[in-house]
């Protein structure tokens, strides 16, 4: 789960006062009392009214803590948070000329990707659909994230091979060129050679690799799969008799490299957009005081640990 940098509170209780209700009492002129301002401009408290009482009358609503509890007001907070990223990007979202983008919600793992808040303003609002895929678009995946080839270890594997008396010719040499021998074993290979060989992935020209019988150049392969188990005589009588082997599980299709690639991609997207929200939030959001992010330790309510 991504961290939270809390967005800067409007003003901090002096010590020994108590703290304000958490109400979001604020307000400002012309609106009211205010949840919260985007950008310096105040966003009406009737917004996070309005989307807590849409969930008490929703299905949801049995679910939910009893209202004046330490967890409803958490409750609240938590929405203050989603309503504000919500405004956010939609104002950043006209700014920017962007239309609004409709979607699926976001899978399980997705939304833990992305956080909890974060989520919530994803799935139900257009304009940060749209925000995500205009903050996102340069996005690539980070080379650390890439799966590495696989290369040859020890054991059979089936080799091309060619020995060169001149480097010049070794280094024009293409798989072409080269000759099969056959399935062997790495530890049969001159040493150089071999441990060349295993640097590489399958399927890469190895060399031109000098020894003292000249320029080695090769390709390798993977040998066969192993051949199942030979089946075991029946026991004698008063032998012990072996449990049952456990029944082979089904196997799942592999998925391709374009799939895996394209799961990497969205998972780097989804990181590069909660950071960003991060900082937009911290730069542009300023929240009244009672209704701080969850985990801001500065409210009495705080038990949302990161």
């Amino acid at each position: 789960m991504t961290s939270h940098p809390h967005a800067r509170p409007l003003a901090t209780p002096t010590a020994g006062v108590p703290r304000p209700p958490a109400t979001g009492a604020a307000t400002a002129p012309g609106v009211g009392q205010v949840m919260g301002w985007v950008g310096g401009r105040p966003v009406p408290r009737e917004l996070l009214d309005r989307r807590i009482a849409d969930l008490r009358h929703g299905p949801l609503q049995a679910a939910l803590p009893s209202t004046g509890t330490a967890e409803a007001r958490q409750l609240a907070r938590w929405l203050t948070q989603v309503v504000l990223t919500e405004v956010l990007c939609e104002t950043i979202a006209r700014a920017e000329g962007l239309a609004p983008l409709e979607g699926p919600p976001l899978d399980r793992l997705a939304a833990v990707e992305l956080g909890s808040i974060n989520a919530a303003a994803y799935n139900g609002s257009p304009w940060v659909r749209a925000v995500f895929e205009h903050v996102t678009t340069a996005t690539a995946v980070p080379a650390e994230w890439r799966p590495r080839p696989s290369r040859p270890s020890a054991g059979a594997h089936h080799v091309r091979h060619r020995l060169f008396s001149d480097r010049a010719a070794a280094v024009r040499a293409t798989a072409d060129d080269l000759e099969s021998l056959g399935q062997v074993d790495l530890a049969s290979l001159p040493a150089a050679l071999a441990e060349a060989i295993t640097r590489h992935p399958y399927g890469a020209l190895v060399g031109p690799v000098q020894d003292g019988l000249g320029w080695h150049v090769a390709l390798v392969t993977p040998g066969p799969p192993a051949p199942p188990p030979s089946p075991t005589r029946p026991p004698d009588e008063g032998e012990a008799i072996p449990p049952m082997p456990e029944l082979p599980q089904p196997q799942q299709r592999p998925r391709s490299p374009e799939a895996a690639y394209s799961d990497l991609l969205q998972a780097a997207r989804r990181r590069t957009f909660a950071r960003w929200l991060d900082r937009t939030r911290a730069e542009k959001v300023a929240l009244v005081p009672g209704l701080e992010h969850p985990g801001d330790p500065r409210q009495p309510d705080n038990h949302h640990k990161h």
